[in-house]
């Protein structure tokens, strides 16, 4: 695939107007912690699959035509965008298909399962080439890449608009990074309308593809370790997402396994919101200071956690 471009906002705009009815319009709200920076959260895990990617599927298969959907569709995740597929895929009653990691959390894989899609699960090595080749031999239906589709990119990049509709004179974003779709989406929106603003990567210690990439100043394989954090990392970046994640990012914060812990419990404490590992990396990030002051706005990109899960991290265990 061609090396990607910051999507036009044109595009962005115009799948909102597409994603109506199906995306909530969620609300920004204070996190109440003292500081230099103000912080607000960005609540997509409200999402009615709890998961910001029921925007991008939403406009991905809105711009697909009766015969490509012919044989249904499939795509690669985790849990959260194979979740987001599914449900519009029921919605138009096409059949779907998920291929997950073998580490998928159980959570994510009885949604996906109550959203009626099939399940096919691969070794974590195997899932990541579906993704590199964007698309798994023998599967049927239309392959909806999870991170690197412009159409995904651009409903992703509706949040975007929100956040400047809610907070015009926010100063920095911070985003979790697992391929690049989510934070490339929102700056793509930030860009035009608010260019002072700056959008942050948060990425966990034990999966940061993109912080070895900044520092390298190329894309590189990494120690990918799987943990709680199951909706952000991976073994290294996507080739064609590099040079526009290079050119819109300011960089990315790199928060521990531990510092995740204890947002996902500040959250909980604050706010009453529970966030999943990935969705409270950002505000983990916002509190390490390194993604400046002033008015931040940390998008929650899910709360699919598993509770046995979330009851350990109460507890002040690690999971």
């Amino acid at each position: 695939m061609q090396p990607l471009t910051p999507i036009p906002l044109a595009e962005i705009q115009a799948a909102a107007e597409r994603i109506q009815g199906l995306a909530v319009r969620t609300p920004l709200v204070r996190l109440p912690t003292p500081g230099p920076a103000e912080i607000w959260l960005k609540l997509e895990n409200l999402q009615p699959i709890g998961s910001f990617k029921l925007r991008g599927a939403g406009n991905a298969l809105a711009l697909l035509s009766a015969a490509q959907l012919a044989d249904g569709v499939y795509t690669a995740s985790a849990g959260n965008m194979a979740q987001g597929v599914a449900f519009v895929a029921r919605r138009r009653s096409v059949p779907c298909r998920v291929v997950v990691p073998d580490h998928a959390p159980a959570t994510k894989l009885a949604a996906i399962e109550r959203l009626g899609a099939e399940i096919v699960k691969l070794p974590f090595a195997e899932w990541w080439n579906v993704l590199l080749q964007r698309g798994r031999k023998g599967m049927r239906g239309w392959f909806v890449h999870p991170v690197s589709d412009p159409a995904v990119i651009a409903g992703n990049g509706t949040i975007g608009l929100e956040i400047l509709a809610d907070l015009p004179d926010v100063d920095t974003v911070v985003v979790p990074y697992g391929g690049g779709g989510l934070a490339s989406g929102i700056a793509s929106a930030l860009r035009p309308l608010r260019p002072t603003a700056e959008v942050f990567a948060a990425e966990v210690a034990t999966a940061a593809p993109l912080a070895a990439a900044l520092a390298a100043g190329a894309p590189a394989p990494i120690d990918y370790v799987a943990s709680f954090v199951d909706g952000i990392g991976g073994r290294g970046l996507l080739p064609e997402m590099w040079p526009m994640v290079r050119e819109l990012l300011a960089g990315s914060v790199v928060v521990t396994l531990e510092q995740v812990a204890d947002a996902i419990r500040l959250l909980v404490e604050r706010n009453r919101i529970v966030a999943e590992g990935a969705g409270a990396a950002s505000v983990a990030a916002a509190l390490t200071g390194r993604a400046g002051a002033g008015k931040i706005v940390c998008v929650v990109s899910g709360g699919n956690l598993d509770p046995a899960k979330l009851a350990r991290i109460l507890a002040n265990e690690l999971p």
